[in-house]
């Protein structure tokens, strides 16, 4: 006989699992391989490198995107009312949020990006996800709910959704974002990225927005939207997560071990692949050989997690192959390449007299550098990883995108009773400008590469400095003639 089930959880305390058919079935999920698996595969991947407290895992950040739809589906209950309300979509909607993350592999993006690299279909979390929901035990406990749910709460996940329950596990203000950068930012730490969470919850509503194709209406769809007192709120709320990003997310280190991470895992699956198993310090039944052999096996997938590269390490470590024996001594021992960052490095030398260089000259100066570094790369990169790059961009606020539709908005309900973009609402959000990085990594002892690096910064932003001292002599010598001088 099934009783109530509690999980203590350190950000949301008690979260209670009911005795009734529906939760009696997601307790039943999480019983499964596939979930349990999640124990072992950590929420920040490296981020412990830098921050020794961010060891949670996606087990504990799943329950807790369970458990915060749960908040969000009886505010859709109450706006709702119990005759509009409609339960099976709300428990598809919750079954998905519970098991959205269900696919990721060790150090989850970073080993997404092997898998973009070599076409390895199982390295895509999504696709992992969608097998193990529609073909595993995670599929046949949740088949008690229904033949057809467990294909239902697939698609919600892949985004076949354009409604209230689908905004829950998928818009700007969904379960999953709810938890992860309140989760995140109490496991590192940082004492930055607050969010009045209460008090959104508080003031968040159900209302109907506008959707179309080519600027033509086609109807009104519902979704959350904010009430007037919670402007400030939402700005905290937009900004917290901005700040994530450069922080923690994008921080040096973390980045600079998932570029080693996914270099060694490329160079292993290669070897592999080749037939050079013999040089990479691995049985053949070890699981990241088998998972080389059979990269298109949800099997071989499922026995992937961050504990077996760790174990790994230290086998790998003794390597024939240099450059597998060399990665895998610097992910395990923490001795990783040493960061350069370009573009803050780039914003320095252009600005002059407290004023900085415009956008449009940084980022001329950077394509320069990376069209430089590319080509030293492809001579000097062939064997040996010598130069890594890391380059990314995070928006604070994504305004409107048709693609997307309104679920991607933060809507906020004026005193009018009209609803307004948080983008548009805002003065705050719309002033944050985008933060964009470019780093590049190399050895500590690797003086040519690391000597280049400086040599093509120096030079492109002196050409650039040139160019724009030469253009500024040329509009004064215009303007003495116009005045006769």
């Amino acid at each position: 006989m099934f009783k109530a089930q509690r999980i203590r959880d350190p950000l949301h305390n008690l979260i209670t699992f009911k005795d009734d058919q529906f939760e009696n079935a997601l307790w039943d999920v999480i019983r499964t391989r596939p979930f349990q698996r999640l124990r072992r595969v950590k929420q920040l991947g490296f981020s412990d490198l830098v921050y020794p407290g961010a060891s949670h895992s996606r087990f504990a950040h799943s329950i807790g995107v369970f458990h915060t739809a749960r908040i969000l589906m009886k505010i859709i209950e109450e706006h709702l009312g119990r005759q509009r309300y409609e339960l099976t979509r709300a428990h598809e909607a919750m079954a998905a949020a519970l098991v959205h993350d269900l696919g990721h592999g060790p150090f989850s993006h970073a080993f997404e990006d092997v898998g973009k690299r070599l076409n390895l279909a199982m390295a895509n979390h999504e696709h992992v996800s969608d097998a193990l929901i529609r073909d595993s035990e995670v599929s046949g406990a949740l088949q008690s709910l229904g033949s057809g749910f467990p294909d239902d709460v697939a698609k919600i996940i892949k985004g076949g959704g354009t409604n209230i329950y689908s905004a829950v596990v998928s818009s700007q203000f969904d379960a999953d974002r709810l938890d992860y950068m309140r989760r995140d930012r109490l496991m590192t730490g940082t004492q930055h990225s607050a969010i009045d969470f209460e008090w959104l919850i508080a003031n968040l509503e159900v209302g109907e927005v506008p959707y179309g194709v080519d600027e033509k209406e086609l109807g009104k769809l519902e979704t959350f939207v904010l009430g007037p007192k919670s402007v400030y709120a939402a700005e905290a709320f937009v900004i917290g997560l901005f700040q994530l990003y450069p922080t923690v997310y994008f921080h040096k280190t973390t980045r600079g071990a998932e570029k080693i991470f996914s270099e060694l895992l490329v160079r292993l699956f290669v070897l592999v692949r080749d037939g050079m198993l013999r040089n990479t310090g691995l049985s053949s039944k070890h699981p990241l050989v088998q998972f080389a052999k059979k990269p298109d096996d949800v099997e071989s997938a499922l026995n992937l997690d961050d504990t077996v590269v760790w174990g790994a390490l230290s086998l790998l470590a003794d390597a024939k192959d240099d450059v597998v024996a060399e990665l895998s001594k610097r992910l395990r021992d923490r001795k990783l390449f040493k960061s350069v960052n370009v573009r803050e490095r780039v914003v320095q030398r252009l600005t002059t007299k407290s004023t900085p260089p415009s956008f449009e000259a940084v980022e001329k100066v950077c394509a320069a550098i990376e069209g430089r570094i590319k080509y030293w790369c492809a001579r000097n990169n062939k064997v040996r990883p010598r130069i890594l790059t890391d380059k990314a961009e995070r928006a604070p606020y994504k305004e409107f995108q048709e693609s997307k539709g309104p679920l991607n908005q933060i809507h906020i309900r004026t005193v009018t009773d009209g609803l307004v973009d948080l983008g548009a609402r805002s003065a705050v959000v719309a002033a944050i400008e985008p933060f964009r990085l470019y780093r590049l990594y190399a050895a500590e002892n690797d003086n040519v590469a690391r000597d280049f690096i400086t040599k093509c910064i120096n030079e492109e932003t002196e050409n650039a400095a040139s160019s724009q001292s030469k253009k500024r002599v040329g509009k004064s010598g215009r303007h003495r003639q116009r005045r006769g001088g």
